[in-house]
């Protein structure tokens, strides 16, 4: 059996030796400041990742930087016969912390064994999992699939450009592994899908105190739309509709003739999010002068634990019972790439990288302890690949 309890040992005490070599490699990504709309830290990012992957796991056998206009760049690296199916590792490499955070909150290691830093978890010590849990492998022995890195540099904003990258890749894969933080030592197997959706309201202008009802008022009309987009939830089933931004109005005195909302929106199943998409486009004001534009939509679909993924998790939940301990599969409502493989009917597991909290927070952090254990971890779902075949 590849994957042995033997084996396990050996991978695993070989990354508890490399503990300190891992927390540093996070260090140096942390140190590298990636906001996703930052194009010349992006670059100056991607060019450093492919040298130290290269440092770390030898020349690729194929190497592609997708550059992808006005994003950050795909970065797609390979190792074994790319003409073998193998298993993809899919990470990000920007992260939502503007450009000099780093100089107020650099990256700290503290003496309650957790680590804090601008996307350290969210998700760069992801990134390092992924690499060293390759080389792992390869300093145990242990024989393996192809492994296949694809690292993107727009995902904090919707991988608008990265996701037919990652699909063709998950595609032509065995399975795909997704480096996104854990919750505790559980990975994830369902996401919610996310949505954003403006609504833009134009009405007519006039004088408030002269001419009242020759207007029509587009922050009137959005007063009546907003509750009726908060009475389309449904927490039983998953749904959440937040108005996060709204605005409209030039001064005191003049019915108002613009307004806009942005909503976030949250869908446990598709037939939940085709609801909350109806709605939105019946939506309808009471004053027929008003009228109502919506634009945007569903950014990424419901991810779904299905019986195509199952035997990956079985496969990861058998690798950590030998670990550490067994797995559980989590439900969180963030998106992330998983959910664009899972509604393609691939095998996917997410939630593979650090332990820790706080993401998109000023409490961000990985624990220490966990650093060796997530590469072991990765290192022996890929290996137990090969059984498949």
């Amino acid at each position: 059996m590849i994957t042995a309890a033997a084996t396990m040992t050996q991978i695993h005490d070989w990354t508890k030796a490399h503990a300190k070599e891992m927390v540093e490699d996070i260090a140096m990504l942390v140190g590298l400041e990636t906001p996703s709309r930052d194009l010349a830290l992006l670059d100056t990012a991607a060019g450093a990742i492919v040298a130290w992957m290269r440092e770390r796991l030898g020349e690729p056998d194929a190497l592609v930087r997708h550059k992808l206009a006005g994003y950050g760049d795909a970065i797609d690296m390979s190792y074994g016969d790319p003409d073998t199916a193998g298993v993809l590792l899919v990470g990000h490499y920007d992260t939502v912390w503007p450009a000099g955070t780093l100089a107020e909150w650099p990256f700290t290691i503290r003496a309650d064994g957790t680590a804090t830093g601008p996307g350290a978890y969210d998700m760069k010590a992801g990134l390092v999992t992924a690499v060293w849990a390759l080389r792992a492998l390869r300093a145990s022995g242990t024989p393996h699939p192809p492994v296949r890195f694809i690292f993107n540099g727009d995902e904090e904003i919707g991988s608008p450009v990265s996701r037919p990258v990652i699909e063709r890749a998950a595609t032509a894969a065995l399975s795909t592994l997704v480096l996104e933080p854990g919750v505790g030592w559980d990975v994830k197997t369902e996401r919610k899908g996310v949505g954003a959706f403006t609504v833009n309201i134009s009405g007519i202008e006039s004088h408030a105190g002269n001419d009242p009802l020759g207007g029509a008022s587009a922050i009137h009309a959005m007063a009546e739309l907003i509750p009726e987009l908060v009475a389309g939830q449904d927490h039983e089933a998953g749904t959440t509709i937040n108005v996060g931004v709204i605005g409209g109005g030039t001064t005191r005195n003049v019915v108002a003739g613009a307004a806009h909302c942005v909503a976030d929106v949250r869908a446990s199943t598709a037939a939940e999010a085709d609801r909350v998409a109806e709605l939105f486009a019946s939506l309808e004001a009471s004053d027929p002068r008003i009228e109502i534009e919506i634009t945007g939509g569903w950014n990424r679909p419901p991810m779904q634990f299905t019986s195509v993924s199952r035997p990956l998790w079985e496969m990861a939940h058998s690798v950590s019972a030998e670990l550490r301990e067994p797995l559980e599969g989590i439900s969180v409502g963030g998106g992330s790439d998983a959910n664009f493989i899972a509604a393609l009917g691939l095998p996917v597991l997410d939630g593979l990288g650090a332990t820790g909290g706080g993401p998109h927070a000023r409490h961000e952090h990985i624990v220490l302890a966990d650093v060796p254990d997530r590469a072991a971890l990765v290192a022996g779902i890929l290996a137990r690949h090969l059984e498949l075949g």
